[in-house]
């Protein structure tokens, strides 16, 4: 099953505003999902960079998101525990919660990826993308994705 994923802040390829890169304030966007399927019990979001230099480059880890929320607000706090539930992990720049684009060069592709699991995720510490790829084998059952560029 396809979830939509979209935000209030820039469109589908379109080009992501300089508040929610390193230029700016650096914080998060506003985003939104549906429908939710029957059956979710948490939510998953992922952001991430395919065109970075040195491979992938992780922006977001978020697992354990309420499984009746729909999107999550501009400017999440970079915390471990998201104030309505949910947790961050660890992004590559080696912070907790979102990091923004910030590319060398060039134009780059930030790909968020949302997930709707059949199960809570048993997690804890300062989670990776990896570790939440891995806990969330076998546990998606409909997922989206929105793509955004920006160049500096």
């Amino acid at each position: 099953m396809r979830l939509s994923l979209t935000s209030a802040a820039f469109q589908e390829e379109g080009m992501i505003p300089e508040k929610y890169t390193c230029d700016g304030p650096d914080i998060s966007p506003p985003l939104a999902w549906s429908p939710l399927p029957a059956g979710a019990k948490s939510i998953a979001l992922i952001c991430d960079d395919p065109d970075a230099p040195m491979g992938t480059w992780v922006h977001w880890v978020v697992y354990n998101l309420p499984a009746d929320s729909t999107g999550l607000p501009e400017g999440v706090r970079p915390t471990e525990r998201i104030e309505r539930g949910g947790s961050q992990g660890v992004n590559d720049f080696r912070k907790i919660g979102y990091g923004g684009p910030c590319p060398p060069r060039g134009t780059h592709r930030y790909l968020f990826k949302v997930y709707a699991l059949d199960a809570k995720l048993e997690l804890a510490g300062k989670v990776t993308k990896a570790q939440l790829l891995k806990a969330m084998e076998g546990h998606i059952f409909a997922e989206g994705q929105l793509m955004g560029k920006y160049k500096r």
